[in-house]
């Protein structure tokens, strides 16, 4: 009994290495100017995480340190528009991320590589599960459950960083629908994602 309560409190965390490129990606579009602003609107918590130096490898609150500050980013450089501020993050985030490892992205499937992509991004989230439920020729489902603290933000991020990696890979036209979401009350958030 007293595990479940446990469990039922217990916060969702992400691991510092989503959280790096986020002053990094502010930086770049809005300036030192537009870093400072950022660090001024986000909350005490998130203001020292950011200050301290972020460890790729250690957890952190979601909400507190992921959620919220990209919502903050939305309100001070996109006019509250979230789907545009988030996804472009994400798409930063890919381009970040996979740097050291294009050539390798160029190589494999796309299949392949968004397989390798939940896997990762599974390891991002704690608790979270995110898996591969269909791959058909330039047609992949994406579905994330187990995820307590789903947020749009979140979902957005994710779809830009897909777009971008696919593109990395060589993929044109990349299409990313989210028709079913944790946040509706559904029981998995699913992405359906298609290229050329």
């Amino acid at each position: 009994m007293a595990e479940m309560a446990a469990a039922a409190n217990a916060k969702m965390k992400v691991r510092g290495k989503a959280l790096i490129p986020m002053p990094k990606f502010i930086k770049k579009k809005f300036g030192n100017e537009g870093l400072q602003r950022w660090l001024e609107a986000i909350s005490v918590e998130a203001h020292r995480v950011f200050i301290s130096g972020i460890k790729s490898n250690e957890w952190y609150p979601l909400t507190e340190t992921f959620t919220k500050p990209t919502a903050n980013i939305a309100q001070l450089f996109y006019d509250w528009n979230l789907k545009t501020a988030a996804w472009e993050l994400g798409r930063f985030s890919a381009d970040f991320g996979l740097k050291y490892l294009k050539l390798i992205v160029k190589i494999g499937s796309p299949t392949f590589l968004i397989n390798k992509a939940s896997e990762i991004m599974s390891s991002y989230y704690n608790p979270s599960k995110i898996e591969i439920v269909k791959a058909v020729d330039a047609n992949v489902i994406l579905r994330i459950s187990n995820f307590p603290e789903m947020n749009k933000a979140i979902e957005y991020r994710i779809a830009g960083w897909i777009e971008c990696a696919l593109e990395i890979n060589g993929c044109k036209n990349v299409n990313i629908e989210i028709p079913k979401s944790l946040t509706d009350f559904k029981p998995y958030s699913e992405f359906c994602v298609s290229w050329e």
